[in-house]
This record gives structure tokens, C-alpha cells and sequence, in this order.
């Protein structure tokens, strides 16, 4: 059997694995055993990320949907989340998790599709290619979804932690530092790497920001291509970030340079993510920034000050969409015992 016709076996096996049966609900069927509405329902179900079924006969839905959409509203019902937000959580769950299934999957099919191929078993025989999928499947799926709810509790705790740390801080407009670190010239990089050569670059920029980062007591928000975005609970842990990632980059001959973004204020927490001046103000600083350099904005230039390992050096305002007159500092290490900012 060609290799094609393997995986498309394994791909329906792999997929009743996950679903925990094969579908038989319709969407009428749903709404009868929730007792959800269709709008709701619907609702939760385009949240989630899901595709809505344009014929309302198919049978497209699995006991562990129902299950799903039952336990989002309970914790409506039992007032854990207000009901205005059900739909954003619904939203934001799924956009998580499909980042994890993509490369998941890929990792799972390739890992079972070897594993038949090198099999002795007769490749021709559907049955036989069937069974093996459906146990390597159940080898494999747990261990990653072991992983994957230790690695949510262990980073529920750290967030637990930061929060009762800061308890004057609220908990959707707390006042944290944020950056941006960008790769320089990033754009003209694509156009001259292959897709074997990108990828390697944009793993090594990953892996070296987050280590450095976790490193510094900060946390990664997100990545987006040539750019990490991060936040820290103090001035000097993103100012060491910053310049821990400015050395780092520059002692790897095959990167390129980096600019780097500081600002400090109260920001909006919102799903994950985070929002508001702060958030901007960082991300246009960046954007001014020469290569191989960090700038940061007034607040934190005040915050810094009394700490003798960093110099501020005063550069030029800057005319930014949004902001009248910025008036940056560029962050450095304090050697040679300079004053420690220059006006």
C-alpha cells in the first residue's frame, strides 16, 4: 500500500483515538441532551475554533463535545467566569491549544506512520495498519496530554504566585515592565533563506530569547515571527533581560542584531495577553531602536536610576504615531564607573 494511503489510514484512526468514538450527535441532538441554546451553542463551538457544520442532519458532534460544552457553562452557572465571558475564554482556549495540535500532530503522525512502515507487519493488510495506529495512538497521546496539564498547572501556580506577591496590584491592570526584542533586518533575511535554513533561525531565536528570559524572572507573552514580546515583575529583571538578550545575540555570529524596547506602567491583562500605552509605547521604542540597542521610556528611566549597574544615556526625541515627544534613554551596562545616567 503506497505511503499516502497509510497515512490516511492512520489519520482516521488517530482521530477516533482522539475523539473518544466516532461522531453521533447532530447539532439538534446537542442542544436537546445540554439543554444549552443553539446560539450558545454555536457560539462556544466557533470560540473554540471548530468549524460549523452547514448541514444541521450530519452527525458530526462526540460525547466528549457534549462534555465539553457542558463544563464552559458550568462554570458560567457556578459564577466562576461572568457570562459576558464565556465565549472570549471559549475563544482564547482554542486558539491555545490549536498552536499545541499543529506541531503535535505532526509529531504523532510521524512517529506512527515510521513506526508501521518499519513494522513487519504486511502493508497491505488495512486491519493490521489499523490496529497498530490505534496502539501506538494510545502510547503516545497520553504522555503528550500529561505533559501538557502539568505544564498549564505549573504555570497556574507561577501565576498564582506572581498575584499573591502583588496583592495591591489588580489582577487584569497590573503594573509590570514590558519589551519587545525584534530582529534586525528580519524581512530581507526571508528572502534570502530557504525554508530549511528560516526555520533554524527562528528556533534559535525562540530558544535563546525564552531561556534568557525565564532566566531573568520574566515571561514570555508571545513570539510572532522575528519579535518575542515579554513582560517582568520589576524594572531591573527586564532591564537585565534586555541586556542579557543584547549580549547573547551578539555573541552568536550567525544572528542578527537585535533591538530591544522597555517600558514601565500598568498595563491590561486580558486572556493571556497584554494591552494598553505600556504595551505601545515599548513596541514604538523598539521599532526607534538601532540595531544592537535598548531603549526605554521616562518611567523607567526613573525607576533605574538609583541602580548603579545600569547607564542611562539621553537620545533625541522621538515623533511617534501616538505619542507626542518621546524622550528615551538608552539602557547600557554601567562599566568604568560612569555616572550612572546622561542627560
Amino acid at each position: 500500500m503506497p505511503e499516502n494511503q497509510i497515512n490516511s489510514v492512520v489519520q482516521t484512526e488517530i482521530e477516533r483515538n482522539l475523539l473518544g468514538g466516532e461522531p453521533k450527535y447532530t447539532r439538534a441532538d446537542i442542544v436537546e441532551k445540554s439543554g444549552i441554546p443553539l446560539e450558545r451553542v454555536i457560539a462556544l463551538w466557533i470560540g473554540m475554533g471548530f468549524p460549523v457544520q452547514t448541514d444541521t442532519e450530519a452527525l458530526v458532534y462526540t460525547d466528549a463535545d457534549l462534555e465539553a460544552l457542558t463544563l464552559i457553562t458550568a462554570l458560567t452557572a457556578q459564577k466562576v467566569i461572568k457570562p459576558e465571558m464565556e465565549v472570549a475564554i471559549a475563544r482564547t482556549l482554542g486558539q491555545s491549544m490549536s498552536r499545541l495540535a499543529e506541531w503535535q500532530v505532526g509529531v504523532v503522525n510521524s512517529h506512527i506512520l515510521e513506526r508501521i512502515i518499519d513494522s513487519d507487519d504486511d502493508r497491505n493488510d488495512i486491519d493490521a495498519i489499523r490496529r497498530n495506529a490505534r496502539a501506538i495512538a494510545a502510547e503516545t497521546v497520553p504522555t503528550l496530554e500529561a505533559l501538557q496539564g502539568y505544564t498549564w498547572r505549573r504555570h497556574l501556580a507561577a501565576a498564582a504566585g506572581r498575584s499573591i506577591a502583588a496583592p495591591d496590584d489588580s489582577t487584569e491592570s497590573p503594573t509590570m515592565a514590558v519589551g519587545f526584542a525584534d530582529m534586525v533586518g528580519y524581512t530581507s533575511l526571508t528572502r534570502r533563506l530557504d525554508i530549511g535554513e528560516l526555520t533554524t533561525l527562528l528556533e534559535e531565536f525562540e530558544s535563546l530569547a525564552t531561556n534568557i528570559i525565564a532566566r531573568g524572572r520574566g515571561s514570555v507573552i508571545k513570539n510572532v515571527g522575528d519579535e518575542v514580546m515579554f513582560s517582568a515583575q520589576t524594572p531591573e529583571d527586564a532591564a537585565h533581560i534586555a541586556l542579557d538578550l543584547q549580549d547573547a545575540f551578539n555573541e552568536q555570529e550567525d544572528m542578527p542584531d537585535l533591538r530591544v524596547g522597555l517600558a514601565w506602567g500598568p498595563v491590561l491583562a486580558r486572556y493571556g495577553d497584554l494591552y494598553g500605552s505600556v504595551v505601545n509605547m515599548a513596541a514604538r521604542l523598539t521599532s526607534s531602536a538601532y540595531p544592537g540597542t535598548t531603549l526605554v521610556d521616562t518611567v523607567m528611566t526613573e525607576e533605574l536610576r538609583p541602580d548603579s549597574e545600569f547607564y542611562l544615556k539621553s537620545v533625541r526625541s522621538l515623533r511617534v504615531k501616538g505619542f507626542h515627544k518621546l524622550k528615551p534613554h538608552r539602557l547600557e551596562r554601567n562599566k568604568r564607573g560612569r555616572h550612572k545616567s546622561e542627560e
